[in-house]
């Protein structure tokens, strides 16, 4: 199929347009590669649909112009075509062969955590323990005794067979409380002085679902597992709300500079949301932002205020509060997600889960009961088959539940026999592909060579029917999407880690990782109608890369799935791609 042929068919689809309003903005975006998506899903073992712009291992784009008014996009597909139905003095913006693909949406994460950690010490990276002592010995010399000193990014995964202590944070910054959290949001290491903030004593018991790390003669280390966090972050002064309004802006400057024209918040609570509502009221919101409130128990106030509203009901405001995140399990890292059988490197040992870790069933319920859609964390097989007969046995009371595309958030471990309980029950798998290959110089430490199959088994779900969708957890891994996608087609690491990649025969193909951060978030967050493909109608919400991400060439690399091209850039060449524009409602949010 030529290029030529493919953008004939599509304009036969695709063109017809909309008279533009009197008055509206006008956008002409032309010489691009636009992949429009627009075509069928490809089948569970990533081959693509029959109507897909795909032959003999090649991709070709479906349209070279777009056509906006407004916050719509009124046509796609030939240069020619594009200008002439654009009215005179129209900006026009020649991509001189960038690719176009649909917006893509973050649909995990924690805004305020970028906005947070760039204000604090970045430990992101630090292997040497006394390097990061040194870095929070400098910090304390530069502000006033009695300041709280934050920094974020050692693994509390990787360092859970050799976790740090507070000795030496106790013997040089005595005069400043210091927190160091983890980098997946699981574990912190603390000094005396913000423990005992915190009210923490050595004779304290280990909080409901957490832990406080102790040595050998039972005394405090100053490290905290799950949900002992908590305390101690609560016990950090809280910011005013300009200084949540400039966190909550760097963190959304951001998603629009990686490309994102949607993020999702997973975990709001009651500290955050009223900067959420000043920036939306101000219409200061760069991208649209999808709040799901944290059902915890500390945040019943916020969670009973929506209980009582329902969820927000118009899908263009660029604020939605239509989901909630609860919580179900803790991290493999740390060895709190439950498993059905006990962690192989350390027997006896399950992990926490359900009502232990904070997980509050009535609530949860009258939430999914008041239109809110669910997505709860859980990450040990034996969290996801809990969660999943939790999502079952709702439906038997609320049957029209089914139809909100619940969701399981991380969904890392999941026992053979559940696959396919995740379609039949409508429940989609929100995934990490940094997750995976992170994970992977650990994960089988934990869960045995055979229970590590069913580990991040992105194939076994597409081919069980499963919607997958993909995210970073950011800030818990780097939320690129060249990053994302480089993971989910090679399962490899940045640093191209383990060489083969970690069972390659999970890998997503690029087809199908382009799709999990574009129309399938779309779909299960029920605004395909509006957004996920480009198509006339539908909002101006577009993603433009330096690169192309479906022509790669996988020959001498695994990866790709089963449908791998011999043209294209490498693998690895994704990692080089750059945002060149993002575009939020037919308005450039970022332009390279």
């Amino acid at each position: 199929m030529t290029t030529r042929f493919a953008l004939i068919v599509f304009i036969f689809i695709l063109a017809a347009c909309n008279n533009a309003p009197v008055g509206e903005a006008e956008l002409v975006l032309t010489n691009g590669f636009v992949y429009s998506l627009s075509w069928g899903d490809p089948a569970g073992d990533g081959m693509p649909a029959i109507d897909a712009p795909f032959e003999d291992g090649i991709w070709y784009p479906d349209g070279e112009a777009i056509y906006i008014s407004g916050d719509r996009i009124m046509y796609v597909g030939t240069n020619e075509d594009a200008l002439a139905q654009a009215r005179e003095n129209v900006q026009v913006i020649d991509l001189h062969g960038a690719t176009v693909i649909p917006g893509a949406i973050e649909s995990h994460g924690h805004v305020h955590e970028l906005g947070e950690h760039h204000e604090q010490l970045d430990l992101l990276d630090i292997n040497d323990r006394s390097e990061i002592i040194d870095m929070v010995v400098e910090r304390a010399a530069s502000v006033p005794a009695g300041e709280w000193i934050i920094g974020w990014g050692w693994d509390e995964g990787a360092w859970a067979n050799d976790l740090p202590n507070w000795d030496a944070l106790n013997e040089r910054v005595p005069d400043h409380p210091v927190v160091l959290k983890g980098r997946r949001g699981f574990g912190a290491w603390a000094n005396k002085r913000a423990i005992l903030a915190a009210g923490f004593a050595n004779d304290s018991d280990n909080p409901d679902g957490g832990e406080l790390v102790r040595d050998s003669n039972g005394d405090l280390t100053g490290v905290l597992l799950n949900n002992a966090v908590d305390a101690l972050y609560d016990a950090i002064p809280e910011q005013t709300l300009d200084q949540r309004k400039r966190i909550l802006l760097f963190g959304l400057d951001e998603m629009a500079a990686s490309g994102y024209v949607a993020a999702h918040h997973a975990g709001v609570r009651s500290d955050y949301m009223p900067a959420y509502d000043a920036l939306a009221g101000s219409g200061e919101l760069p991208i649209r932002t999808h709040l799901m409130l944290a059902v915890v128990a500390d945040n019943r106030d916020l969670t009973d205020i929506y209980l009582a509203s329902g969820p927000t009901t118009d899908l263009s405001a660029f604020l939605q509060v239509r989901g909630i995140k609860a919580y179900y399990d803790g991290s493999l890292g740390s060895r709190g997600a439950q498993l059905l059988a006990d962690y192989a490197d350390m027997p006896g040992s399950r992990g926490v889960s359900g009502s232990e870790y904070g997980f509050d069933t009535q609530v949860v319920e009258d939430l999914i009961a008041a239109g809110f859609q669910a997505g709860v964390h859980a990450i040990g097989d034996a969290g996801n088959r809990a969660v999943l007969d939790f999502y079952e046995d709702l439906y038997s009371r609320h049957p029209e539940a089914r139809a909100l595309n619940h969701r399981i958030e991380h969904a890392q471990v999941v026992h053979p026999d559940d696959f396919k309980r995740f379609a039949e029950l409508n429940v989609a798998a929100s995934m990490e592909p940094g997750h995976a290959v992170e994970d992977s110089p650990w994960a089988e430490d934990r869960l045995g060579a055979e229970r590590v199959k069913g580990a991040y088994a992105w194939r076994t779900m597409r081919e069980n029917g499963i919607t997958v969708i993909f995210n970073s957890d950011y800030s818990g891994t780097d939320h690129s999407l060249f990053y994302g996608l480089f993971a989910a087609m090679t399962r490899k690491s940045a640093g191209g880690q383990p060489p083969g990649g970690w069972y390659p025969e999970q890998a997503m193909t690029p087809e199908e990782a382009l799709r999990a951060y574009t129309v399938w978030p779309a779909s299960v967050s029920g605004i395909l109608e509006q957004t996920g493909t480009i198509e006339a109608g539908k909002w101006a919400d577009l993603t433009i890369l330096s690169i192309d991400p479906l022509n790669i060439d996988f020959s001498g690399d695994i990866g790709g799935g089963v449908v791998g091209g011999g043209i294209g850039i490498s693998p690895s060449e994704l990692l080089e791609g750059e945002i060149v524009m993002t575009i939020v409602a037919g308005k450039i949010v970022y332009q390279r």
